[in-house]
């Protein structure tokens, strides 16, 4: 997948040491549901697992000319049968590129992959109730809030509430597609 500023390719085995020296980082952490300091092994062994499903995909953003990795897009609940799937992890790593766009443009990217490639009808996102910039943008992009979905992720051995917002591929043609 590409566009003006990016490439989202299939993460390969060498992107795990990308993601095990950001996912140390509270930055990229604060808001998702995996423990903190995950060693370089947890990282790998959750690559592998990954990798055997086929309900998940695993997606590496790198930022054009250079192709330097600078985030990561993983997609879970892949239901062929429902044509539907979850956008589980999408987000930037380097503080100094966010906000310039780069979330906005791989979401865009994976949006048109599971509506035109994979032919989905439905696809879900959820973040963190205080996560104000991911709610901000889902919403902009053209997600329809849920609703709440109590105690539904762990971090650090708490559970946590969140926030479910969902498109259709209908939404889709008529918010983003044409545009």
């Amino acid at each position: 997948m590409e566009s003006k500023n990016l490439i989202v390719r299939e993460t390969v085995f060498d992107d795990c040491k990308y993601f095990a020296e950001w996912e140390k980082q509270p930055e990229v952490t604060e808001f998702f549901t995996m423990d903190e300091e995950r060693t370089y092994e947890q990282v790998v062994t959750e690559f592998v697992r990954n990798n055997l499903d086929p309900t998940k995909m695993q997606f590496t953003i790198t930022l054009k000319p250079e192709d330097k990795p600078i985030g990561k897009i993983f997609l879970s609940r892949i239901n062929r049968a429902d044509d539907s799937l979850d956008i589980t992890r999408i987000y930037i790593a380097d503080v100094d590129k966010r906000g310039k766009g780069y979330g906005e443009e791989a979401l865009r990217l994976v949006l048109e992959y599971a509506f035109i490639n994979l032919h989905m009808e439905r696809v879900t996102i959820d973040h963190f109730e205080k996560n104000k910039p991911a709610a901000s943008l889902y919403e902009k992009i053209g997600f329809q809030t849920e609703g709440l979905m109590r105690n539904a992720g762990k971090k650090n051995g708490k559970y946590v509430n969140l926030q479910l917002k969902s498109m259709l591929r209908a939404e889709y043609y008529d918010k983003i597609h044409t545009k």
